[in-house]
């Protein structure tokens, strides 16, 4: 087992501690590939051989470390490649790392259903459970030729390797993404488009107030609306400056949302990503003497600073609309 995934328990809001705790994973070893808003996988081919100790043992002590350093838990999942460590973390808690040991591959994937393997979709899942290959043992089991049948050459061959435990995938060292992302689920498939819109509000405050957090802008905000049926609808739109600022963010969230021209849509769930990350240092801001608009300004500071130092709850969502 050299490789780990790991969890964060981090709150939402809390996403611009992700990278000091990337830092904590850093010192172990320099194979650190972020996975946010809360995760990281860290190769610990080297750090085994330089602290004498395995990758479990390596794994209780960063959590030791998170709590005393951060006041972070952590679930943590451990394997011999990146894909068997990130399926070990779906059975991993709190307090406990969950590892796959060399060898014992087949075992841990042979109960799971086949569409626990990442990669496989709903329709390539749908395919297989037809055919009776419902677990990742079946498919181990059946003729590499049965499945690239079924799924075509490259996806078979894939499939079968996966399924018996052979995880060709590496850890790529990378930044915290350039990329931030907001969903609103519905309780039940919703029409309204009033709530739809409150659900863009929701979701631009929160956007805007993550962003500054990390002291970012984005340049593009992408709209998804997913509806009942599972289809979905995505649009982009390039902002006239970079900002994190949380009203014009809303204001370009509407804009997405009312070209789409919904007519009594069921929409299940309401996404907005802010993409195009920048330094906030080294954005352009075009002044204003609307003094609407720097009011809205001063009170996202202040908001910010409550969130700061009383918790992502402090600020309820929609309470900074002008």
């Amino acid at each position: 087992m050299t490789i780990l995934c790991v969890r964060f328990q981090l709150p939402p809001m809390y996403e611009a501690a992700l990278p000091r705790l990337l830092g904590l994973l850093e010192e172990f070893t320099p194979v650190v590939e972020a996975l946010p808003p809360d995760g990281a996988l860290a190769d610990l081919r080297g750090a085994e051989r330089y602290f004498g100790r395995d990758a479990v043992e390596l794994a209780s002590v960063i959590r030791v470390r998170a709590l005393a350093l951060y006041g972070v838990d952590c679930v943590i999942g451990a394997g011999p490649g990146p894909m068997l460590a990130r399926m070990a973390l779906r059975d991993a808690r709190p307090g406990l790392t969950r590892a796959v040991p060399e060898g014992e591959e087949r075992e841990f994937l042979a109960g799971k259903p086949v569409a626990a393997l990442p990669g496989v979709g709903t329709a390539t899942a749908r395919t297989l459970c037809e055919y009776g290959l419902d677990t990742l043992g079946r498919v181990a089991a059946a003729p590499l030729s049965t499945l690239q049948r079924l799924v075509g050459a490259r996806t078979g061959r894939e499939l079968h390797e996966k399924a018996n435990g052979v995880d060709r995938g590496r850890v790529v060292p990378n930044g915290v993404s350039r990329s931030l992302a907001a969903d609103r689920p519905f309780d039940r498939d919703e029409l309204d488009p009033d709530r739809h819109r409150r659900a863009l509000l929701s979701a631009a405050e929160e956007l805007g107030a993550r962003l500054r957090a990390v002291d970012k802008v984005c340049r593009t905000l992408t709209l998804t609306v997913r509806y009942a049926d599972r289809s979905a609808t995505t649009r982009s739109r390039t902002l006239k400056e970079p900002t994190a600022h949380s009203a014009a963010l809303t204001r370009t969230a509407y804009d997405l949302y009312e070209a789409l021209g919904l007519q009594r849509a069921r929409v299940r769930t309401i996404a907005l990503r802010a993409e195009g990350l920048t330094s906030a240092e080294q954005a352009s801001h075009q002044l204003t003497f609307d003094p609407v608009d720097e009011k809205v300004r001063r009170i996202e500071e202040v908001a910010d600073r409550a969130r700061a130092k009383f918790g992502p709850r402090a600020v309820m969502p929609g309470s900074l609309a002008a």
